[in-house]
């Protein structure tokens, strides 16, 4: 597979046969987010951002930079797979991720302010958890936001009115909750095996999910930083 264009240097897609991570656990914090196309994960993230310092890194939002970009040589792949509600090919998203989290901490070498991570709708099938953790970084846990299918449907049929999303129409919904439940319970279940899962019920309105969200992260080890 070519190399993606990097941020910042010219970084090639890792070799199959890399084993080392990129980043120690020991000076990084990775947390992955994960729940069904729309739990809200995207708005708790923010509040993660505003108080505990992390940078948020949507996996999605990576991807469709990266079908948009004029040059690209996955941008017309990328956007077949989301069309269909399919995951891309577990090296370019976790390559695209590993560059843009490069390239923040590369700006804030001075400052060394950016050592919390959330990484938003990733990992979505088994062979992305697995190559990250083990050329990127190991996870601290992933939080998952557990929400009813026919919620999440709701949200995702008002969103699509005004966000201008091509996958937020119904055809693609009912594929991307399929596909959901396919590929990125099992990481759910892999990872809950391990004591690594925060489980939040993402029923409630945003002000009481974020509230269990704060305290399962103090219970955790993670404090506000602001």
């Amino acid at each position: 597979m070519p190399a993606l264009p990097p941020p910042a240097d010219n970084l090639k897609l890792s070799g199959p046969g890399k084993n080392t991570p990129t980043f120690s656990p020991d000076d990084i914090s990775v947390i992955y987010v994960l729940g069904g196309p729309g739990a809200g994960k995207g708005t708790q993230c923010a509040n993660l951002v505003r108080d505990y310092g992390f940078k948020h890194l949507s996996a999605g939002d990576l991807l469709r930079a990266e079908q948009n970009r004029p040059d690209s040589q996955f941008g017309n792949m990328i956007k077949d797979y989301i069309a269909d509600g399919k995951i891309v090919p577990m090296e370019v998203t976790v390559q695209l991720l590993e560059n843009a989290m490069t390239d923040e901490i590369n700006k804030r070498k001075e400052t060394g302010t950016v050592r919390r991570f959330l990484i938003d709708g990733f990992p979505r099938q088994m062979d992305q958890a697995l190559r990250f953790e083990e050329a990127v970084c190991p996870s601290q846990f992933t939080l998952f936001f557990d929400c009813p299918e026919n919620l999440m449907q709701e949200r995702l049929i008002n969103r699509g009115k005004t966000s201008g999303r091509a996958d937020d129409n119904a055809e693609s919904i009912k594929k991307r909750f399929r596909t959901f439940i396919e590929t990125s319970m099992p990481v759910v279940d892999y990872f809950e095996k391990q004591g690594k899962v925060v489980k939040v019920n993402a029923a409630k309105g945003p002000e009481e999910i974020y509230a269990e969200v704060k305290k399962r992260m103090g219970a955790r080890g993670f404090e506000m930083t602001r």
